[in-house]
């Protein structure tokens, strides 16, 4: 096996870690608290526009 291969190997393997990592170790996102999409980057308030969001 040569260098190359070993490096993405451990590149692939420390990302699968991480991210196995991160998805244990995080609050699940509440999607129901989360903007509308389409009012990203508007300047619309983030607490309001949707009538199931949770107040």
């Amino acid at each position: 096996m040569s260098n190359t291969h070993k490096l993405q190997a451990v590149f692939w393997l420390s990302l699968a870690a991480f991210l196995t990592w991160d998805y244990k170790t995080s609050a699940p996102v509440d999607l129901r608290n989360e903007p509308p999409l389409i009012a990203a980057g508007s300047g619309q308030a983030t607490s309001g526009g949707h009538c199931s969001m949770a107040k």
